[in-house]
């Protein structure tokens, strides 16, 4: 139960934190600009408060709606959600955000089931053009349908949302929201609660009052700030001087997590942040209290900047009684009930408590995602972050191994983490990257591993597979399985072959293949500095001593052509964090396909350490100019 609402949770909030950042411009243009705003009698700015109406009703639940559709059927899906979101837009001049959430996943989802329909029935020549029609019609037979039926739907809901938060209100009860929220947060539901709840309908309050209590309920950092504190007075060892500087970053910097592991060593305190919250929320309906917009991060800062004209005092005073109580509280439950408990064992329960939140891996060794009938695997994908390097690489060594094995009924290809197809059963990723797998396909199985040359995961799948098909002889291999064909032009030239260079940092040798890539009119500056951020998010180096710099997804609008440079370092490059040696690098700038010919070589001459150190060591340009092109 506690995994389906964590999983609903986080598709809510996933909608709504992307585009926290519009949320916040819209708070402060507002704070700043409406009539009774801080810069409200300054010449311009009746003309800036025009912007106000127009981002509430259209541009906020617009962005969600495209999210969502994108989070179900990628950037079809996200086109086709937006569609459908305008529909509802203009069913009502109510803010639609609880249409947007609805509307933004069923266009992903209806354009992804029209895709999974159509898959092999299009005529080669027509991909385009369906691909285009079937965004425009299905979005526009949606929006028809938003107009008539879940715009009006919403509505009711909505008035039945803001009518229950009004009853809270009325009768006093709004403060016993914390009794759910703070236990909630140590769940790591804080931002299905905050994003997915809270903030749509604040958003909607705020535009009609000019402020919301109910952005304050999750963000309100006084009540973990007394927890913290508490524990510096009654805490013992560890726990006390570690709740210091915990109680600083929380406070200021707005990670509410870092209280969650002293909540686990003594269970009990909870009820220390919870009657805070509790008092806090009591201040500041008592006070008028409220923010413009969202804080995100709940801190201290965030909290005053989105704190309208005249509400400082009910403010302070909300958050300060709540970390007041919070601390008093706490700090007797640990004098006569606390206990003496490893604040590493409690990190550690927290980081397994917060990936299971987010569908992470726990241990880089283990499969994550759904489980999957082995016996019915039909198609593995290999995913990295732009689904030209690495992942094509790790392609070709597993194919070779299921050949090896006998298993040629299986296709393996692949694929950007974040365009995963969803017939795949297993996907094999980086272990970093294993998070955004599980959300780009939850009912993959996701395998994550350390390298994509010969990590010993390929053995282990290849084995499990074998033994689940009894050693029978399989079917033939699809046609879709199959190598590609070579390539029509030479990709690498012998130009873009340097040897011998000297050792460099990891930045430096990426720095110098993308100069290399750039001189040759294979992409433009903007390419280089994705290979940059790309390696930044997860080092390129892809085992047996052999690194692949290329860029991020986002970056591929950079390429101009495709095209290859191999840089050899005979003295070696200390690479990312774990320290891994690479004598060889190899640039790629691809628009197409057209490369996976030459990472199939490379998979070949370089499939362990000492093979690429001989490669290093023995070959001259001409030996590397016809081995990676296959001309020898």
């Amino acid at each position: 139960m506690k995994e389906h609402v964590q999983k609903f949770g986080r598709f809510l909030s996933g909608m709504v934190m992307p585009n926290i950042g519009a949320f916040i411009a819209w708070g402060l243009i507002a704070a700043l600009f409406i009539p009774d705003g801080w810069l409200g009698k300054w010449g311009p700015a009746a003309t800036i408060n025009t912007m106000v109406g127009p981002m509430l009703q259209y541009l906020l639940p617009i962005l969600i709606g495209y999210t969502g559709g994108r989070a179900i059927g990628g950037q079809k899906g996200a086109v086709t959600g937006a569609l459908a979101t305008l529909g509802a837009i203009a069913a009502t001049s109510s803010t639609m955000f609880i249409g947007a959430m609805i509307c933004g996943p069923l266009g992903g989802w209806c354009i992804k089931k029209f895709d999974e329909k159509m898959e092999g029935r299009i005529p080669a020549g027509f991909e385009m053009v369906v691909n285009n029609f079937s965004v425009g019609i299905i979005g526009g037979i949606l929006a028809v349908l938003s107009i008539f039926a879940i715009g009006p739907a919403c509505v009711k809901i909505t008035d039945m949302l803001g009518a229950g938060v009004g009853f809270l209100v009325d009768h006093g009860l709004l403060p016993l929201t914390a009794v759910l929220v703070e236990p909630a947060k140590v769940l790591f539901l804080n931002n299905a609660i905050n994003h997915g709840v809270f903030t749509p309908i604040g958003t909607e309050q705020a535009a009609e009052l000019g402020k919301s209590i109910l952005f304050m309920i999750e963000s309100n950092p006084g009540p973990g700030l007394g927890l913290l504190l508490a524990y510096c007075v009654a805490g013992k060892g560890e726990t006390r001087s570690s709740a210091g500087a915990a109680a600083v970053i929380q406070f200021v910097g707005g990670i509410h997590e870092i209280y969650f592991p002293y909540v686990l060593m003594n269970p009990i305190v909870i009820l220390g942040p919870m009657v805070g919250n509790i008092a806090g929320i009591f201040t500041l309906s008592i006070l008028g209290g409220g923010l413009v917009a969202a804080a995100s991060p709940g801190s201290i800062i965030a909290e005053l900047l989105m704190t309208p004209k005249g509400g400082y005092f009910a403010n302070i005073a909300g958050i300060a009684v709540a970390g007041a109580v919070s601390f008093a509280i706490s700090v007797f439950l640990l004098k006569f009930f606390g206990k003496d408990a490893s604040l590493a064992e409690a990190q550690a329960q927290v980081a397994a408590s917060k990936a299971a939140s987010k569908g992470q891996a726990v241990s880089a060794a283990a499969p994550t995602g759904a489980n999957v009938d082995i016996k019915s695997v039909k198609k593995i994908v290999f995913a990295c972050d732009a689904g030209m390097g690495s992942s094509a690489m790790g392609a070709t060594m597993l194919r070779n191994k299921l050949k090896d094995a006998g298993i040629t009924d299986i296709e393996v290809i692949h694929h950007p983490v974040s365009e995963i197809p969803s017939d795949c059963q297993i996907v094999v990723t980086h272990h970093e990257l294993a998070h955004r797998a599980v959300a780009s396909n939850p009912s993959a199985r996701v395998i994550p591993i350390q390298n994509f040359m010969g990590a010993p995961e390929y053995a282990t799948l290849v084995e499990e597979l074998a033994s689940a098909r009894n050693g029978r002889a399989a079917p033939a291999a699809p046609a879709a399985a199959e190598a590609p064909a070579a390539p029509a032009a030479i990709l690498l030239e012998k130009k873009n072959i340097v040897l011998g260079c000297k050792s460099v940092t990891p930045e430096e040798a990426i720095t110098a293949c993308g100069r290399l890539m750039v001189d040759s009119g294979y992409c433009a500056e903007g390419y280089v500095q994705g290979m940059i951020e790309r390696n930044a998010g997860f080092p390129v180096a892809i085992g047996s001593h052999v690194a692949i710099p290329h860029g991020t997804n986002e970056s591929r609008q950079f390429i101009q052509k495709t095209g290859l440079v191999v840089m050899t370092y005979p003295e070696g490059i200390v690479w990312g964090e774990d320290e891994e040696l690479v004598r060889l690098v190899i640039g790629i700038a691809s628009q197409g396909e057209e490369h996976l010919d030459i990472l199939n070589r490379i998979v070949e001459v370089c499939e362990t350490e000492e093979d690429t150190d001989a490669l290093v060591d023995n070959a001259t340009v001409e030996d590397l100019y016809k081995k990676l092109n296959g001309l020898s």
